[in-house]
């Protein structure tokens, strides 16, 4: 009889890959998101409602 290969590191190890990847996309599109705002916030200080 076979042994059966075990792939829990493998699962494992493909989880926190895609775990990462979608932390780095979201962190990506938050930046791009306020970027405009930031921008005119620089441009026009009283824009801003945070004063």
């Amino acid at each position: 009889m076979e042994k059966e290969k075990d792939y829990f590191w493998f699962y494992i190890g493909g989880v926190i890959i895609a775990v990462a990847i979608t932390l780095v996309m979201v962190k990506g599109s938050e930046h791009e998101k306020y970027a405009t705002a930031a921008k005119a916030i620089a441009e026009d200080s009283t824009n801003s409602s945070y004063r």
